[in-house]
Formats: structure tokens, C-alpha cells, sequence
């Protein structure tokens, strides 16, 4: 099966502006002294110029330099349509002219060389697709302030380990030791007051119950 050939009315006149251009271009090279292969060289250096920068601006993005070497391939280009419609003298062209025709290769090779090694764009990262954060709410939070500690029981003084003894507690039931040791203290309380030493205090200074001390302090007088 046959494939229909279908032609696209924008590739035809693609075709017809180039051929023209292309004769153009090689009609004022030829003109300007450059002839035999030279002035068909002209014109492929014209057109590689412009196909470098499209592609250029097509594949890296546009710009300033591919831009720059494009618009001076199309003024190459468009000088030459305009200058062969009859607007010059081709058998006798400008000192000028010459000079750029000469010149041509040079800065075209010279654009070329830039577009070709001209440092690539690196592409901008894509942002990445963050889950929107949650509203929080502001709650204020109360602490409640914690019990005091207990404190431990406080232990119980000396008075109140002993047992209290019988109200009826004679003299006869205090121990010798207990005795002297009473007697003892009576005696510095004497020497530093000068006065004896009472039921109240002596019960003070020996820790032992109200009637024990004074069971002892009768003793003692």
C-alpha cells in the first residue's frame, strides 16, 4: 500500500525562498570577486549560520547570542535578495561591499563556533508538591499545681518514747546511777547560779517525767 504524498504549502515556499536566496547569495559573491566554488560556498555558510542559531534557540531556549547570529544571517541574507534586484551594480560593487564578502567566512565561522560551545542553561528544578500544613489551633493549656509533699512524721522526743511512770513513784525507786548523775548536774547548776536547782529544770536537763524529777529532787536537798 502507497503512501499519498501530501505537500504542505509552507514546506513549498520554504523551498522557493531558499533556492532564491541561495542564488542571491552566490550571484553577489561572484560579483564581489569570489568566484568558482567560493561563491557557492557563500551562500551554505549564510544558511548553516541561520540553521545553528534556530536550533540553538529551539533546544537551549532563546537567547542573546543565538538571537545576535540569527539576525545577522537574515541581514546576510535579505542584503543579498536586495542588493541582485537591481538596486546595485553588480558589474561594479562597492569597495565596502567587497570588504564584508571577504570578511564573511571569518565571522561566520567565528558564530558558529560560539553557538556550538556556548555554555547550556541548566534547567530550573521543579518545586516539589508539599502537602499543605494542618491548622493548628492554639490551646491554652493550664497546669494544675501539684500537692505539697507529705512530710514524714515527725519522731517523737525522748519524753514521749519513756513511759510516764506511777504518780506514786517513791525515792526508793530511782536508780543510783540516775541519782548521781542528777546530783552531778545540781551541783554545776549551783556553781553557776549559786542557787539550787529546781524540780522544773532538772527535769529539763535529765529528760525524765515530772514525778520522777521530783522524786529526784527531793533526794537531792
Amino acid at each position: 500500500m502507497f503512501r499519498t504524498l501530501r505537500l504542505d504549502a509552507v514546506l513549498i515556499q520554504a523551498v522557493i525562498a531558499g533556492a532564491l536566496s541561495f542564488a542571491h547569495l552566490h550571484d553577489l559573491a561572484a560579483a564581489a570577486g569570489q568566484d568558482g566554488w567560493k561563491a557557492w560556498a557563500y551562500p551554505v555558510s549564510v544558511d548553516l549560520l541561520l540553521v545553528a542559531a534556530w536550533r540553538r534557540m529551539r533546544n537551549h531556549g532563546s537567547s542573546r547570542d543565538a538571537w545576535l547570529w540569527f539576525a545577522i544571517a537574515l541581514i546576510a541574507s535579505l542584503g543579498a535578495n536586495v542588493a541582485t534586484a537591481g538596486l546595485l551594480d553588480m558589474s561594479d560593487v562597492p569597495d565596502w561591499l567587497r570588504i564584508l564578502v571577504a570578511g564573511w567566512p571569518a565571522l561566520a565561522f567565528l558564530g558558529g563556533t560560539l553557538l556550538a560551545h556556548a555554555p547550556t542553561p541548566a534547567p530550573k528544578p521543579e518545586p516539589l508538591d508539599e502537602p499543605d500544613p494542618e491548622p493548628t489551633s492554639e490551646l491554652t493549656v493550664e497546669r494544675v499545681p501539684e500537692p505539697a509533699p507529705e512530710l514524714p512524721p515527725a519522731e517523737p522526743t525522748p519524753q514521749e518514747v519513756l513511759p510516764e511512770p506511777a504518780s506514786a513513784t517513791s525515792a526508793a525507786s530511782v536508780p543510783p546511777a540516775l541519782l548521781d548523775h542528777a546530783r552531778k548536774i545540781a551541783d554545776a547548776h549551783h556553781t553557776q547560779t549559786g542557787a539550787p536547782i529546781d524540780a522544773a529544770t532538772l527535769r529539763a536537763r535529765l529528760g525524765v517525767p515530772a514525778p520522777l524529777a521530783d522524786s529526784i529532787a527531793v533526794q537531792l536537798t
